[in-house]
Parts: C-alpha cells; sequence; structure tokens
C-alpha cells in the first residue's frame, strides 16, 4: 500500500484553482481597537469614546476603501 507521501498516492490530485488573496492590512486590528475603545469610554470617560469612535470610523472607512481599490484592480 503506497503511503501518503508517494506520488502514486497524489496521482488523482487536481491542482487547486489561482486564487487572488487580498493583501494584508491593519484595519481589522483597528476596527477591533476602536470598538473595544467606544465601549471603555462608554464607562469611563467621553474623551475614550471620541478617540475609540474616530479610530472606528477612521478604520472601516480605509478598509471599506482598500476592498473597493482591490476589487477595481481585478
Amino acid at each position: 500500500m503506497p503511503n501518503e507521501q508517494s506520488p502514486i498516492a497524489r496521482q488523482n490530485w487536481e491542482p487547486l484553482p489561482a486564487e487572488h488573496l487580498p493583501r494584508p492590512t491593519y484595519f481589522p486590528a483597528g476596527l477591533a481597537m476602536g470598538i473595544a475603545f467606544l465601549f471603555w469610554g462608554l464607562i469611563t470617560s467621553l474623551v475614550t469614546f471620541v478617540v475609540g469612535l474616530a479610530l472606528f470610523i477612521a478604520s472601516l472607512a480605509g478598509w471599506i476603501a482598500e476592498i473597493r481599490y482591490e476589487r477595481k484592480r481585478h
């Protein structure tokens, strides 16, 4: 019985189709931090809330803009 690494066992495999992956970005992390600051600001101070809101809006806008740019390129 051929083992999994031998060419005989992989003879009928099909290669995966080429798939375009988006480039890595920091926007999801910024969005998560903005949400955390938003909720933290609800229980602490208005300044923290406003910083979280600004970070949330900036990260969301950046992420959407990057997605739209990627779709136009491909």
